[in-house]
C-alpha cells in the first residue's frame, strides 16, 4: 500500500528494516511521478487557500500537506470522528463526489473569525451550523473550490462546487465502499488552534488523468494529432449509438396469488401519486423527472426536472 508524504524517507539498507505488509484489498500503487504531481497539486492549493483565509479572517491562517495516501471509501470513512463537519463537493468533469472534512472545532474557529471574533478554540459541543453560519462558510468553501481547481490544473482541468453538508459521516455513502479513493490530509493552525483537515478524491478519474499525461508526454507530434483524430471520432461514435429511453410510473408490489388471479378488465391501482412526474429511464438508470402531455396525435413527457437537480 503506497503512502506518499512530504517527506523523502532515507534509502533503506539490505536486510536491516521490517518488511512492509502489502495489502492485497488495495491494489493500487502511485508511482514516484504520479505522487510528485499529486503533491505538488495539493501543496499549491493549500499555500493558496492558506492565503486567502489569512485575509478573510484577519487572522494568520497555515495550511500544510501531511500526506496522500490511496485507501478504500469505507476505511476513511471509518477513520473520521462520528460527528463532524463533512462538505460534499462535486468534480467536474467526471462527476463524481469528494468529500472535504473540517474539524468541528476548527469549523467553529472560522465561522467566529468571518463574524470579526478572535482566533481562538471556543470549545463549543457539537452541533450543525445554522443558516447563517453555513452561508458563510459557503462562501469560503466556494473560494476553497477555485484554488482547488487552481492547484490541481497540472495535473487535469477540473472544477470543484459545493453540494451540501453533513454532519455525520457513517451514514454518508457517497461511492461504493470497495472503490479506491485518495486522502490528502492537511495540518491546519488558525492562530492558536490547530486541527486536522482531510480530502477524499475519487481515485479512477486522477489516475486516469496521471496516465493520460504519461501517455502525452511519450507522443510525438504526428502521433499526437492522430491519437487525438481517434479519440474525436470515437466520441462521435459514441454519440450516435441509439439507446432506449423509457417514462416509467412507480410499480407497486402485488402477490403471486393475485398476479395469477388477474383478468381482462381488472384495475390495478399503481403506487404513482397523481401530482408525481413520471421517471425518465435510460439504461435502469433515472436520469429526469417528467410531466404526462401529448405532441400532436402522439403521447409525449415534458421534461421538468433532472435527477441532479432533484
Amino acid at each position: 500500500m503506497a503512502r506518499v508524504t512530504d517527506q523523502t524517507p532515507s534509502r533503506r539498507k539490505r536486510g536491516s528494516a521490517t518488511p512492509e505488509v502489502y495489502d492485497f484489498r488495495q491494489p493500487m500503487t502511485l508511482t514516484r511521478e504520479h505522487a510528485r504531481a499529486l503533491e505538488v497539486g495539493l501543496q499549491n492549493f493549500a499555500r493558496q487557500w492558506g492565503t486567502l483565509l489569512t485575509s478573510r479572517l484577519g487572522a494568520l491562517v497555515n495550511l500544510t500537506l501531511e500526506q496522500v495516501e490511496p485507501s478504500t471509501y469505507a476505511e476513511y470513512i471509518e477513520s473520521l470522528p462520528g460527528s463532524t463537519t463533512a462538505v460534499v463537493l462535486q468534480v467536474e468533469p467526471s462527476r463524481t463526489p469528494a468529500l472535504l472534512e473540517i474539524p468541528t472545532h476548527l469549523t467553529m474557529t472560522l465561522v467566529d473569525c468571518l463574524l470579526g471574533g478572535p482566533a481562538v478554540n471556543l470549545e463549543i459541543p457539537f452541533r450543525e451550523l445554522t443558516e447563517i453560519e453555513w452561508k458563510l462558510m459557503g462562501d469560503t468553501l466556494d473560494y476553497a473550490c477555485s484554488d482547488l481547481a487552481y492547484g490541481l490544473a497540472s495535473v487535469a482541468p477540473l472544477s470543484f462546487s459545493v453540494r451540501g453538508v453533513k454532519y455525520n459521516p457513517s451514514f454518508m455513502q457517497l461511492v461504493p465502499a470497495s472503490d479506491q479513493v485518495l486522502v490528502a490530509r492537511f495540518e491546519a493552525r488558525v492562530g492558536p488552534v490547530e486541527g486536522v483537515i482531510t480530502l477524499m478524491l475519487a481515485a479512477e478519474p486522477l489516475m486516469v488523468a496521471l496516465r493520460h499525461s504519461d501517455e502525452q508526454a511519450g507522443r510525438t507530434p504526428e502521433e499526437q494529432r492522430e491519437h487525438d483524430a481517434a479519440v474525436a471520432q470515437m466520441a462521435d461514435r459514441m454519440n450516435g449509438v441509439p439507446m432506449d429511453v423509457v417514462a416509467r410510473f412507480r410499480g407497486r408490489t402485488m402477490s403471486a396469488a393475485h398476479i395469477s388471479r388477474l383478468e381482462v378488465g381488472d384495475v390495478v391501482p399503481l403506487g404513482h401519486p397523481a401530482d408525481r412526474p413520471l421517471d425518465v429511464v435510460v439504461g435502469g438508470v433515472t436520469l429526469a423527472h417528467a410531466a404526462i402531455g401529448a405532441n400532436g396525435t402522439r403521447a409525449a413527457c415534458l421534461v421538468v426536472s433532472t435527477e441532479e437537480e432533484s
